[in-house]
């Protein structure tokens, strides 16, 4: 079932959505080689707790963790651990919270360090994608319009394998919520757009192959082949015209060219 939105609700999810984009821009900023994901796991809950709200993804459907950290060729779900992150390593961090009855959840990717041409573009022109799909999501449209804007861009333009396993969702007082949004489909199918809608929007791009696998511990996704893989994800309220987007990259954009650690 869909679930429509008001104006009063859309603003308590935004306020729940910029609580996301607060806590990863306090992890661009953190973020450096020789810090461990768990370390930036407990960082990042003590956050959301600092901030009177709960981690969306502990204890949800049994997750162990604040937030998911996929590094290199994990795609998402990745398990913090004492690992130390290291130069040319890229690294996904997807957070959610609840707050004021509503989720907010989100994602970006940072890269640390050096890394080569085609690892920075597969980056770049994943979040690209994730505008590219942004500006279909108006009444009116279709799901599928989202869809084939971003594998257009990903794979018709760029050759990229995009992942069919895992797809964005509406999002609400439940964290997934009706409808799925793939990343990939045909425009003018799926579900029509309505205005009021709430989705999380979140290309997940391989530089290769389009194939995942499931770790043994039953969360962690990594790509078949080795190849990195890329996470941009925001939170996007359906209007008339042009959709409204409730988180914000800019602050996390800020803390991220402030940090002598990452490439922009």
């Amino acid at each position: 079932m869909i679930h429509i939105k008001n104006t009063d609700e859309i603003e308590l999810m935004r306020q729940s959505a910029m609580l996301v984009s607060q806590t990863l821009a306090q992890v661009a900023a953190l973020i450096k080689p020789g810090i461990t994901t768990l370390e930036l796991d407990a960082f990042i809950g003590a956050f959301i707790k600092d901030n009177n709200a709960v981690p969306s993804f502990l204890h949800y459907r049994g997750y162990p963790f604040n937030s998911c950290i996929s590094v290199n060729d994990v795609v998402v779900h990745g398990f913090p651990n004492k690992n130390m992150l290291k130069e040319g390593d890229i690294v996904s961090v997807d957070i959610g919270v609840y707050k004021n009855n509503f989720h907010g959840d989100h994602a970006y990717t940072f890269v640390l360090g050096s890394v080569d041409n085609a690892v920075m573009q597969l980056v770049q022109e994943t979040k690209t994608s994730l505008y590219k799909g942004i500006e279909k999501a108006i009444a009116g449209n279709y799901v599928g319009d989202i869809s084939a804007a971003i594998q257009a861009h990903t794979q018709t333009k760029y050759g990229y394998g995009v992942v069919r396993e895992l797809v964005g969702h509406g999002i609400g007082k439940q964290l997934h919520e009706d409808p799925d949004v793939p990343n990939y489909g045909k425009r003018g199918t799926g579900k029509k757009l309505r205005e009021g809608m709430v989705l999380a929007i979140e290309p997940m791009i391989n530089m290769g192959s389009r194939e995942v696998y499931t770790d043994k511990d039953g969360w962690t996704v990594r790509t078949q082949d080795g190849k990195p893989s890329v996470h941009f994800e925001h939170d996007v309220c359906v209007q008339k015209g042009k959709a409204d987007i409730l988180s914000d990259y800019t602050i996390i954009e800020i803390a991220e060219k402030g940090n002598p650690n990452l490439s922009t």
